[in-house]
């Protein structure tokens, strides 16, 4: 089954550089054979270099459950360093119209 997938990442380190660089590589590997964007905004807060990751797209997750299981499947170390929060939605593609009770 396919679903509209959004998720949220916060991303934080000590500032040293090109963070949202090596945020789009772990994203690249962690989703390498998903069908997923994302656009990164990167700030420097207080010498903190902070990085949100906007992911769009479709998934072959149906809960928000199995995308964190993926996730703790395949993201690195680095992933889990840096996280410091996030949100997601998966909402599963139903099929039909729901008016004749097919699917």
């Amino acid at each position: 089954m396919t679903s509209e997938t959004y998720i949220d990442f916060c991303f934080m380190r000590a500032g040293a550089g090109g963070f949202a660089a090596e945020i789009d590589s772990l994203l690249k590997t962690t989703f390498a054979k998903k069908r997923l964007n994302w656009f990164l905004e990167e700030k420097t807060i207080d010498g903190a270099e902070m990085v949100v990751a906007e992911i769009k797209g479709m998934s072959d997750w149906i809960s928000e459950e199995e995308t964190i299981h993926f996730l703790e499947e395949h993201a690195e170390d680095k992933f889990w360093e840096y996280l410091q929060g996030y949100k997601m939605f998966i909402y599963p593609v139903k099929r039909g119209c729901n008016s004749c009770g097919t699917h």
